[in-house]
């Protein structure tokens, strides 16, 4: 019966092959509040729609200099210059055990464009260099934000448990962007209203 809709083939450790579709979710810290989100065929991989998510948030809320976290999905080295040079963000996405700190640092050159004639070329210059520096800085010391990341987690598995966002009987892409907006709408309001500190958080999470 949903072979010819909307719905695509994925997969999750934790529930095996599914057909759905995928939810980002971006939040504001500390305060959690919602800030965009967008909904993909289940199968479509978060590196992927890692620029798809950027441009949701630069047409909403995010300025140069902003420091954006990032679960390991949208990990790959290109993401992270694209932040850098496109968006001006200091995009820290959890890396991978794998990954090359030098080989990520190498391909943080200046990007082309800076030297563009239109452009102030000096003033581009020291802004990139801050954001790289901040950069370096706050991924090289990544373990240091497991609190952060925790915290995020805990607000995600509110939005998916208490709001009823884990399975959505919805058969069209439609219908479920419809269902979601007034899910993530619910997930600000409970996190506004009632949460006090992370311990309430993990509560509402599990009830």
């Amino acid at each position: 019966m949903l072979e010819n809709r909307d719905f695509k083939w994925g997969y999750s450790i934790h529930r095996g092959y599914l057909i759905g579709m995928k939810l980002t979710l971006a939040l504001e810290y500390p305060s959690l509040k919602p800030l965009a989100f967008i909904v993909n065929e289940a199968n479509v991989s978060e590196y992927t729609i890692y620029p798809q998510i950027l441009e949701e948030l630069r047409r909403r809320k995010i300025k140069a200099g902003d420091i954006l976290y990032f679960d390991r999905g949208y990990y790959s080295y290109e993401n992270y210059v694209i932040g850098i040079a496109k968006y001006k963000i200091v995009p820290v996405i959890f890396p991978r055990i794998n990954c090359d700190f030098n080989k990520l640092f190498d391909m943080l050159s200046y990007p082309l464009n800076i030297f563009d004639s239109k452009r102030n070329t000096k003033e581009e210059k020291k802004i990139y260099k801050r954001l790289v520096a901040k950069f370096k800085f706050l991924i090289e010391n990544w373990g240091e934000l497991m609190t952060i990341r925790s915290l995020i987690k805990d607000a995600f598995k509110l939005a998916k448990k208490a709001c009823n966002m884990e399975n959505l009987h919805r058969y069209t892409m439609r219908s479920v962007k419809k269902f979601c907006s007034l899910a993530v709408f619910l997930t600000g309001a409970v996190i506004a209203f009632c949460v006090s500190d992370k311990k309430v958080l993990q509560r509402l999470a599990e009830s």
